[in-house]
């Protein structure tokens, strides 16, 4: 069955139309483009066809929704604006280089592009009112007319890697060539009206596409160093908890919490847990908030983003959001202390934070034995050796020790194995701090009383009574 239609399925792409019409048709004389989305990788791809083609206008649709908008917040009319439309097209271009596929093919090809520009080998404009969403491809031949007909191509095709067939990814496109006198005639006549209306994109604003992509040729093997360091690590080269700009507005720079938050960090490593004790109002929400924004872009790459448990009382979960918010952490679930066994996958988070931790000092509360439970099960993250990841947890309380040395002794479980911890002293169960305190040990007989002759000087000294 004959047919002008054509799909991309197969060998029958638009990249496959492109090059019989040119190989069979070597006096092209004209050619024009009408695209709704222009990407440079896509041009690159017919370029090859042409070299002897003297005239090539492209015409590219922009996002004129956006340019509206604009105007319209401002409460003014749009009547096209040649300068936006400038941006708008030098920002998609960009963007399209920055994300296409690198090769030294795409490069050349890409480069190839911009001088094409430069050099006004070919003519490009955008229109400034009209979203231009039609795709026609008009070619003419020399000395063109009724017995001369050229060809149209139109359809659902752009000038990209997708639409011309190129790839495995490709669309699904569905196209028509037509060869007859007056629908080429017709294409052209809307062509040029819609040429006539649009702005032409400028050579010296295209040079700037250099510069502002990889194709720079200036960078110096420090920058591209940098650069790859971000590339390849993510934001965990980028995060210093110690420099202002990483905290919210309205944020003070302290240099207790930013030791906390170094040491802290340093801990949670070595000992996969750690007390955060201080007195009310020294900011402990923020000193958490911070080591929890470290761990979470130290874990990023290669391939694990972290997941993050906060577990508070009832009357401290709104504050807690709003710090999370300000500090803009990610990956992150707030709950109340008596929610903790609704947790249904235990091993998603890798990091739990429990504020007001004193009040799972009692290893025989239903309570704790959920935290502690929740604490000790594995992570989902696989290591190098091939075993799981344990769980960070930070306790913050400013009243670790209630009652009885067993309050600290219960909630250093949470983090280490009472028998065989990482801590000095591997046997915890064993040299507890309830049988250090009873046993009257050498240690405790000689700190004790120092600590109470300092308590005496200091109050003379201060004139407390």
């Amino acid at each position: 069955m004959s047919t002008k239609f054509f799909t991309n399925e197969g060998a029958n792409t638009l990249l496959e139309k492109f090059k019989g019409i040119f190989e069979h048709n070597k006096d092209i004389e004209f050619f024009d483009a009408l695209i709704g989305y222009f990407r440079a990788s896509g041009y690159f791809r017919i370029r090859q066809f042409l070299n002897d083609v003297p005239n090539i206008r492209i015409l590219v649709g922009i996002n004129v929704d956006k340019i509206i908008e604009k105007y319209h917040s401002k409460g003014l009319l749009f009547q096209g604006d040649a300068n936006q439309t400038m941006i708008e097209f030098q920002n998609e271009t960009i963007a399209d280089i920055q994300q296409s596929f690198y090769d030294k093919e795409v490069e050349e090809g890409i480069l190839q592009f911009i001088d094409d520009i430069i050099t006004k080998k070919i003519e490009i404009k955008a229109h400034p009112t009209k979203k231009l969403h039609a795709k026609i491809y008009i070619f003419r031949p020399h000395g063109w007319n009724e017995h001369k007909a050229g060809h149209v191509i139109t359809g659902s095709s752009n000038l990209t890697d997708a639409g011309l067939g190129f790839g495995n990814d490709s669309n699904y496109e569905f196209n028509v060539l037509l060869n007859n006198h007056s629908d080429v005639l017709f294409a052209k006549e809307e062509f040029e009206k819609l040429w006539t209306e649009s702005i032409s994109i400028l050579p010296i604003e295209v040079e700037k596409l250099k510069k502002e992509t990889y194709l720079n040729e200036s960078f110096t093997p420090f920058e591209v160093y940098i650069k790859f360091l971000i590339e390849y690590f993510g934001k965990s080269v980028e995060f210093d908890p110690s420099s202002v700009t990483d905290l919210p507005k309205g944020f003070k720079r302290l240099s207790y919490q930013i030791d906390a938050v170094n040491e802290g960090f340093k801990l949670l490593q070595k000992h996969n847990g750690f007390f955060l004790a201080d007195v009310v109002g020294l900011g402990k929400t923020i000193v958490g908030t911070l080591i929890a924004k470290k761990f979470f872009y130290s874990n990023e790459f290669p391939s694990h983003i972290s997941n993050i448990l906060i577990v508070v009382p009832p009357a401290l979960k709104e504050a807690w959001t709003e710090t999370l918010d300000k500090f803009q952490l990610h990956n992150y679930t707030i709950i109340t202390n008596g929610s903790i066994h609704k947790i249904t996958d235990p091993e998603k988070f890798d990091l739990i934070i429990v504020d007001e931790a004193h009040k799972f000092r009692n290893d025989t509360a239903d309570a704790y034995n959920e935290l502690q439970k929740l604490c000790k099960t594995k992570t989902r993250r696989i290591l190098k050796d091939g075993t799981k990841a344990e769980k960070k947890v930070i306790l913050i309380s400013a009243t670790p020790l209630n009652n009885r040395p067993e309050d600290i002794a219960n909630q250093v479980y949470l983090f280490q194995d009472a028998k065989d911890s990482t801590l000095e002293i591997s046997n915890l169960q064993h040299f507890s701090v309830k049988g250090l305190m009873n046993t009257k040990s050498l240690e405790t007989t000689r700190i004790l009383p120092k600590f109470r002759q300092a308590l005496r000087s200091y109050t003379r000294k201060s004139g407390i009574k």
